[in-house]
């Protein structure tokens, strides 16, 4: 039987997996992820699990990759520079749904032309000044097209997008090839976003796939997409935007496959983040506002997700404030203190020890810095560029590298533009004081924690002078903000309305006495009445505690470290289509189609000859993407309305699905 390849490209680890005949895992590897070439990262967890499992390359039939890329790419600002052509729009069109925002002074041409609701042309497509605009110099790798009602009929988004392909050779997002949706603005944006992803997802997946055909893999590549479903490598250069969420999306298929569950909440803790999402059925609910990432919300369709900025890797803050203190964890992701002192290790050791040795805590202790390697520098602000070479090329502790209060500014947007990494200590490092985890160096987590532990609280006192008590504290903390994690998560999805947000309730004050099973002369209680799946290579260290918080089961696969990888390469390939019917005028039904409207005088045929269209471009779809055994099935939402007794058509929807397992290369 064939050997299936899964590769996951997480924030602190990429890891990959192999799979045999979809019922058993032979093997599974962990690398450290390469943020300036994430293909240097795959290239060594595939070349360490074909090692592991001493597998014949031949015998792989399939390899399949889900990735943050996209996701971190779009909430970091990062990508390339893009075009907008928005037709048919007012100026003021572009600051709906933080499109202004998500152009972030990228060049964008407003122009006449666009359609009306029923598909008719509403004023002419200016091509003169779409011509004129393509011939200054933008500097830009590719552009977005979105034209008023494109969904109802696409000709003008169409003619744009061939001017220009003509004029520059650069690539095109259509919106309504990525939504057939209403909401322009919306559409643009999300075309926007996939425009600016197009030339790093490429040049991530070829380079993938060159790190295969390096190690003898000839098997075709599948990319995870946001929803779990798999599509071809082409296809996902085409649509990159699809890929967003792909890692937690690949994380539910995952824990679905290895558990059974079938009704549950699935909490994976990564490195940066914490992915929350709700099994029911047996699958992942479908987000139907659309995928959020970052401050957007997109039109993208990808797995209703709750994501929290905590991870093993998450930044800890001291609170000073009160006479307790007290510490707080995340959003934002540093280096493990214990992962930092495998790289330097002299220097890490040596900076800890002499930190120690001073009578009064600094500021910066247990903090360090290093740049990143292979990054484009350009368009510094002179004080940010003078700080970027003072950091140098090596690990540096920070209170050397920052001079003044005011160049911690600047440090931060360096490490915004991904030039820069801190390190700090972390959940990681306390767990590797508590022997939870020892794949680091353990020995500097112990000192960097003791150096936090010597913080001063408002009563003077220090913060918490035993390391292993301080570990302890970490740890508590992350048990806390998991637990609120899950909570915010089963509120929001509660059929029930509580009259308050799921941010308040989760922390409501009878609710969190419940979970300590208040007993007074009130008896409080309160749970989870669903199982956790915990997922992620530190869910072992810390889940035990959440289920016994939140007084639920706990299931922790024995390859929950792996899910990710796993999710990516036991999916299906899936191609959903949607299409409208509307009723511009009594007795007359339009189908609004990619080569334009057309009238019909019977709604069930209008009807027939949407879904008969659908279904033969999604059946293509999947075709492309290395489907077999595909199964098509249609559903249909009408709008209706009484008038006079009798029941008018007003609109139809219909969604088609094109469904089957990827092929296995023998």
């Amino acid at each position: 039987m064939a050997l299936l390849l899964g590769v996951d490209t997480g924030g602190t680890y990429t890891d990959a997996v192999l799979i045999r005949d979809e019922r058993e895992v032979v093997a599974s590897a962990k690398a450290l992820t390469t943020r300036h070439d994430l293909a240097e990262g795959i290239g060594k967890a595939v070349a360490a699990v074909l090692k592991e499992s001493g597998a014949d390359v031949n015998e792989i039939g399939l390899a399949s990759l889900s990735t943050t890329l996209a996701t971190n790419a779009l909430v970091e600002g990062q990508g390339g520079r893009v075009g907008l052509v928005y037709i048919g729009f007012r100026e003021r069109d572009l600051d709906g749904h933080g499109l202004r925002e998500a152009l972030g002074g990228d060049p964008a041409l407003v122009i006449g032309g666009g359609h009306s609701h029923a598909g008719g042309e509403a004023a002419k497509l200016d091509e003169a000044a779409l011509t004129r605009w393509l011939e200054t110099d933008m500097g830009v790798s590719g552009f977005a097209v979105a034209s008023q009602f494109a969904t109802r009929n696409p000709a003008h988004e169409l003619r744009a997008a061939e001017m220009i392909r003509a004029a520059t050779g650069k690539p095109v997002s259509c919106s309504h090839h990525l939504s057939a949706r209403l909401n322009g603005p919306k559409r643009a944006l999300t075309a926007v976003l996939n425009a600016r992803l197009i030339g790093m997802i490429a040049r991530l997946i070829e380079k993938a796939e060159g790190k295969l055909v390096e190690l003898g893999i000839h098997a075709p590549l599948m990319v995870v997409r946001g929803d779990g479903a798999l599509i071809s490598a082409g296809q996902a250069k085409e649509r990159p935007i699809e890929t967003i969420l792909s890692g937690p999306a690949a994380s539910i298929v995952g824990a679905c496959w290895m558990t059974g569950e079938t009704e549950a909440l699935v909490s994976d803790i990564g490195g940066t983040t914490t992915d929350v999402a709700v099994l029911r059925g047996g699958k992942p609910a479908i987000d139907p506002a659309g995928a959020r990432v970052g401050p957007w919300r997109t039109m993208v369709e990808a797995v209703a997700m709750r994501t929290t900025g905590l991870g093993g890797d998450s930044e800890m803050h001291v609170l000073e404030e009160g006479l307790v203190g007290g510490v707080s964890l995340g959003p934002r992701r540093v280096v493990p203190v214990s992962l930092m002192a495998l790289e330097a290790p002299e220097l890490v050791h040596r900076v800890l020890d002499e930190q120690l040795r001073s009578e009064t805590p600094g500021e910066h202790d247990a903090r360090f810095v290093r740049a990143v390697p292979g990054i484009e520098a350009g368009g510094l602000q002179a004080k940010d560029a003078a700080l970027l070479e003072r950091i140098g090329s090596g690990v540096q502790p920070l209170g050397a590298v920052l001079k003044t209060r005011l160049e911690m500014a600047g440090l931060m947007r360096l490490v915004k533009r991904g030039l820069v990494q801190v390190s700090g200590v972390t959940p990681s490092d306390a767990a590797h004081v508590l022997g939870r985890q020892a794949q680091w160096d353990g020995e500097a987590a112990e000192k960097a924690v003791a150096l936090i532990g010597r913080k001063r609280t408002g009563s003077g006192n220090r913060l918490n002078p035993e390391p292993l008590a301080m570990a302890q504290m970490i740890i508590d903390q992350l048990t806390h903000q998991t637990s609120l994690a899950l909570l915010e998560t089963a509120f929001a999805e509660e059929e029930v309305d509580f009259g308050l947000s799921p941010e308040v309730l989760a922390r409501h004050v009878l609710l969190q006495k419940g979970l300590d099973h208040h007993r007074g002369l009130m008896r409080l209680e309160a749970g989870l009445n669903l199982p956790v799946v915990g997922l992620g290579a530190s869910a072992p260290a810390y889940y035990g505690a959440v289920g016994e918080r939140l007084s639920c089961r706990m299931v922790l696969p024995e390859h929950a470290g792996v899910a990710n990888a796993i999710g990516a390469v036991v999916g299906r390939v899936t191609i959903r289509r949607s299409g409208t019917v509307t009723s511009p005028a009594e007795g007359r039904f339009r189908v609004h189609l990619e080569s334009g409207p057309e009238d019909f005088s019977d709604a069930e045929a209008a009807m027939a000859a949407l879904q008969e269209a659908l279904e033969a471009e999604a059946r293509a779809q999947a075709e492309r993407a290395g489907a077999q055994d595909i199964h098509v099935s249609a559903a249909r939402e009408m709008k209706v309305a009484q008038a006079e007794a009798r029941e008018v058509f007003l609109e139809a929807e219909i969604t088609v699905e094109a469904s089957g397992r990827p092929r296995i290369a023998g």
